[in-house]
């Protein structure tokens, strides 16, 4: 895989973490810095293990369907960002409380649910032979980072953007994965590098 496309990734696991953080700080009152960077590390790193988790499952079976890996990856991508997309359109669920900080089991139970597509990405990536390292750390500081700005921005931007980075994000996933698939179709994937 490219770095852009690692990058890119890393960039659309982090929406749906960065729509949870803008509705989270959206119903904090005043959150600061540290708080952020606390719901960051702990989203980050949930994040960052997940798609290690999903390779570890997607290496096991990898050998047995390597003629459709390609398919898998595209079909996971596919999935994940018709569903970002689909949770992008919902309504914001406005049922929280205005807490001054969240819990450190509420936010990690937030960072799983969150990081379910992640760990779908790394059974994806398993039949890509990525090095799934590289994509694991890129995805963990990815989300470190948007979560943190999605806390802070919270206030001011309300759930209304975190909806649209989702959305984008879902859009951005269904991309990564036709450029996967047309890779591996055009041939281009046996080129060392790709």
């Amino acid at each position: 895989m490219s770095p852009v496309s690692i990058f890119l990734i890393g960039i659309a696991m982090s929406t749906d973490a960065f729509a949870a953080a803008v509705g989270k700080g959206a119903a904090m009152r005043n959150p600061r810095l540290p708080e952020a960077l606390r719901v960051g590390l702990i989203f980050g790193t949930i994040e960052g293990l997940t798609p290690v988790i999903g390779w570890a499952l997607g290496s096991a079976a990898s050998r047995y369907i390597t003629a459709w890996d390609h398919w898998i990856a595209f079909a996971l991508l596919a999935a994940l960002g018709v569903h970002m997309i689909h949770a992008g359109l919902q309504p914001p669920d406005d049922s929280e409380d205005m807490p001054r900080r969240h819990g450190f089991w509420a936010l990690a139970t937030t960072g799983f649910a969150t990081s379910i597509d992640a760990m779908a990405i790394g059974v994806g990536l398993a039949f890509l032979d990525a090095q799934i390292a590289v994509v694991a750390i890129v995805i963990g500081l990815t989300t470190l980072v948007m979560v943190t700005l999605g806390i802070m921005l919270g206030r001011s931007l309300g759930r209304l953007a975190g909806k649209h980075a989702e959305i984008g994000g879902g859009v951005l996933l269904i991309l990564i994965g036709l450029a996967i698939l047309y890779e591996h179709l055009s041939g281009a994937a046996g080129i060392p590098g790709q």
